[in-house]
């Protein structure tokens, strides 16, 4: 784990600083995205009218070939095959590591994206293609405050908040795990306007919502680290070390034992 001046002395308080102000500026950037989306549908702007445009364009009628990948592509953004495959992975480095904080970083960020998604989904009501049929080609038809729960899009927000978490909690291939992250959430965005399921405009708000989820994976990593650090006695292999470490957590507050090799 290396000693406490290289997780978090002095040094590396004015880094985390800048840290803390990107992040700052990045987060009112999203936010404020999101805010235009939810207007721009609630007002029927040009943005609706490129959704309905979208939905006649008819994906899944030119490429009819694809939807059996397709079907099985958009699971990546199903929540409870992301915790599965998760949780298997989470469970075969605690066995190993015995350290509770990786798991507890994956419960607060679960509640944390149903929470909210799950609030603006009901807020919104808004109806998908699917559920208005054939009606959903006419103008104004992207219903909202009815009973619908697409905007915005869960498998987006999943997709990038879940697998975004993933390469947070083990970037083995650091320089990689971005890039993977963003291919899986475009395609699984880009696959539930092929399957009807969502608006464009769904699929922007949902991606924007996972983000602002991962902006507050730093603060959910300080939360485990404070838990953590309860557990008197607790075993722990640090890196480069040839065996169990015996009640040392990383003294970073930002989580860097998050960013260990998995």
């Amino acid at each position: 784990m290396g000693t406490p001046d290289s997780g978090g002395g002095p040094a590396r308080a004015p880094a985390r600083r800048r840290g803390h102000r990107r992040r700052a500026v990045l987060a009112v950037v999203l936010v404020a995205g999101y805010v235009a989306l939810a207007v721009a549908v609630l007002t029927g702007s040009p943005l609706v009218a490129l959704d309905l445009a979208a939905l006649r364009w008819e994906p899944a009628a030119r490429w009819p070939q694809l939807e059996p990948l397709l079907s099985s592509w958009v699971l990546l953004g199903q929540r409870l095959v992301c915790l599965l495959v998760i949780g298997g992975w989470l469970a075969v480095r605690f066995a190993r590591d015995r350290d509770p904080r990786p798991l507890l970083v994956v419960a607060a960020t679960t509640l944390l994206l149903n929470a909210t998604v799950g609030a603006a989904k009901t807020a919104f009501g808004r109806l998908g293609p699917l559920q208005l049929g054939e009606g959903a080609v006419l103008p104004g038809a992207a219903e909202v405050f009815t009973d619908g729960m697409v905007f915005p899009s869960g498998h987006a927000a999943n997709a990038v908040a879940m697998w975004g978490m993933v390469a947070y909690l083990g970037a083995r291939y650091r320089r990689a795990a971005p890039v993977l992250v963003a291919l899986v959430a475009l395609g699984v965005g880009a696959t539930t306007v092929y399957l009807g399921t969502h608006w464009i405009s769904d699929v922007l708000a949902g991606w924007i919502a996972g983000a602002l989820v991962l902006l507050a994976l730093p603060a959910v990593s300080s939360l485990a680290d404070r838990v953590g650090r309860r557990r008197p006695g607790r075993a722990r292999v640090g890196a480069g070390s040839a065996g169990p470490v015996r009640g040392r957590l990383s003294p970073s507050p930002s989580g860097a034992w998050a960013r260990d090799a998995a």
